[in-house]
């Protein structure tokens, strides 16, 4: 449901999402579902860049500058306009930086193009000696000009550093100056050594004229300075005796003044961290109140949606289990009756093939005692059984529906002379000319009667067979 975020001491949460209307910052924070966090790192990182740019005379040159630059964040102590001031800072720079820092590529060419637009500005303003010579003041128009561009962003230049300027390839601007300033060092230089070996010389011999002129001068003024030296010495002896007096007078003046000060600074200091200490526990309590009231409020509304969602569980839970009873107690009685009802069938087989068995046993012993009747003749057996059990009549009765609704038709062949032959053939031996006569007397029916069966007529080459009317 929530989850407790910390960022590192380089570090800001950057929240979004449900209850948030733009983004918030923090250092600390419960996330809740429907919210996205990320981090977001604000240590300063240092860009290093070579500048190509072109002074009033339209000569160019390199500036190799080095500016580290990250997001500025409140520091103790800092008034309250000013941390509303950078805390919009920081969240420009939460908008716009910090998503582009997996690609620092990006980032880099956006301060390299401000750091280089504004310099190139500022150098076609000023003359190559102008830079040359005012790079301090060169260096701070840039920084001035360069951080109006990156406040936009939330960024803020902690150092800059403007290394000498190089020249471009083609153009040795700096190189011929140098050779020149060179040049005219080392002619001042011979020039200067001339001279103070001129002046070494004869300031040697002065030195030396002077010497003793000051020396016979110094001896005669001792001699008259030690005598009012010794009058004197009695005067200043008590004169400075007063004078460390009136010191240490106004010393212990200035030294209580001082102290006073200093109690009464301490004094307000204390007042001040009392009086800060106490709108921060203030700013605290409030904090913390509102903290704990919304975690609280939340606590509670999560608790209750936990609750909701229990209780729609365990009655969805209690139906699905009072579904599960009744379909178990239907499927009990329904596999209770149909064992019930195999019961039955089985003990009604049972029944049936004992009565079966008891049947067959009394027929066993009925045809036994009949075989033995009949001295153990099974023809007379087989015959008594079927008339007994009315087997003839039942064939006789099959029979005579086989052959009813029959019309058979009787085709009559007769041969000329054939009865004569047939009448002398009967009383005398058949010889077995007559025998094959026989055998083609059967041809002509059983062609005939296939004809009738199948429809199948014999071959012509054989035997035609006449007409239906011929025939009948």
């Amino acid at each position: 449901m929530a989850s407790f975020h910390v960022a590192d001491a380089s570090e800001y949460l950057a929240i979004t999402g449900w209850g948030i209307d733009d983004v918030k910052l923090a250092k600390k924070a419960w996330v809740f579902v429907g919210q996205q966090c990320k981090k977001l790192c604000i240590s300063p990182v240092n860009y290093e860049f070579e500048v190509h740019a072109m002074s009033a005379e339209k000569l160019p040159f390199i500036l190799p500058a080095v500016f580290t630059i990250g997001p500025k964040i409140s520091a103790i102590g800092d008034e309250a306009a000013d941390k509303e001031e950078l805390q919009a800072q920081l969240l420009l720079y939460a908008k716009l930086i910090a998503p582009l820092h997996h690609n620092t590529s990006h980032v880099h060419d956006l301060v390299k193009g401000v750091i280089e637009g504004e310099t190139r500005v500022l150098a076609a303003e000023l003359t190559m000696e102008e830079i040359f010579k005012g790079t301090k003041t060169f260096k701070e128009k840039v920084f001035d000009r360069v951080q109006l561009e990156l406040k936009q962003f939330g960024l803020f230049i902690y150092n800059a550093n403007v290394k000498q300027l190089v020249d471009v390839p083609g153009h040795e601007y700096f190189s011929y100056l140098g050779q020149k300033t060179q040049q005219d060092a080392a002619n001042q230089a011979k020039v200067d050594v001339a001279e103070a070996r001129m002046k070494g010389e004869v300031g040697a011999k002065e030195r030396e004229g002077l010497t003793r002129q000051n020396a016979a001068k110094v001896d005669a003024e001792t001699k008259v300075l030690s005598v009012r030296q010794m009058g004197q010495g009695q005067k200043e002896e008590l004169a400075m005796k007063k004078a460390g007096w009136d010191k240490q007078a106004k010393v212990a003046e200035v030294e209580a003044a001082k102290a006073v000060a200093i109690r009464e600074a301490e004094l307000q200091m204390e007042v001040e961290i009392k009086n800060a200490m106490r709108q921060t526990e203030k700013l605290k309590a409030e904090q913390l109140s509102k903290a704990t009231v919304q975690y609280d409020t939340q606590v509670q509304d999560s608790n209750a949606l936990l609750h909701s969602r229990q209780k729609a569980a365990e009655a969805a839970l209690f139906e699905q289990m009072r579904t599960a009873e009744a379909r178990k107690a239907q499927a009990d009685a329904k596999f209770f009756e149909q064992k019930m009802a195999e019961d039955a069938k089985l003990y009604a087989k049972q029944k049936e093939a004992e009565s079966v068995a008891l049947v067959g046993k009394a027929k066993t012993e009925y045809v036994a005692s009949m075989l033995q009747a009949l001295g153990g003749n099974y023809h007379a057996l087989r015959d008594y059984l079927m008339i007994d059990g009315g087997m003839y009549t039942e064939m006789a009765r099959i029979n005579a529906g086989a052959v009813n609704g029959m019309q058979p038709k009787i085709s009559i062949w007769s041969n000329c002379g054939g009865d004569a032959g047939n009448a002398g053939g009967e009383a005398a031996a058949v010889s077995a000319l007559q025998q094959v006569a026989g055998v083609y007397k059967m041809l002509p029916p059983l062609l005939s009667t296939v004809h009738e069966q199948t429809g199948m007529s014999p071959p012509a080459w054989m035997c035609t067979l006449p007409k239906d009317n011929a025939a009948n």
